[in-house]
């Protein structure tokens, strides 16, 4: 179980290493903050794996390890606010002139 534990602690790392170096606009958390969530992922589903398997298929257990870091990381990511990319507007621009006068009611 210790080989195993290091194993999903260092597919942890990788995991954060490469959200971290491939999509680095996309994080806007802390580094630790990435490293500690996939690291914390990575040993918690292979830990989980590993006893619901029995222990049986390590490589199995190391994949949902990964699984689970890939995850539980990309909850951190956020595309919206990555460094050149301009936030969909839902509205229209307005024109000028293009807006309408309040409505008065008429007496009757």
């Amino acid at each position: 179980m210790l080989v195993e534990s290091i194993v999903f602690a260092l597919v942890g790392l990788v995991a954060a290493a490469t959200a971290l170096l491939g999509l680095p606009g996309y994080f806007r958390a802390s580094r630790l903050t990435v490293v500690g969530t996939a690291l914390a992922a990575a040993l918690l589903g292979g830990v989980v794996a590993h006893f619901c398997l029995d222990g049986r298929s390590p490589v199995v257990a190391v994949a949902f390890s990964a699984l689970a870091a890939g995850v539980l990381t990309s909850l951190l990511a956020r595309p919206d606010l990555a460094a050149g990319r301009a936030p969909a507007h839902r509205h229209r621009p307005h024109r000028a002139g293009a807006h309408r006068t309040p409505r008065r009611h008429r007496p009757a």
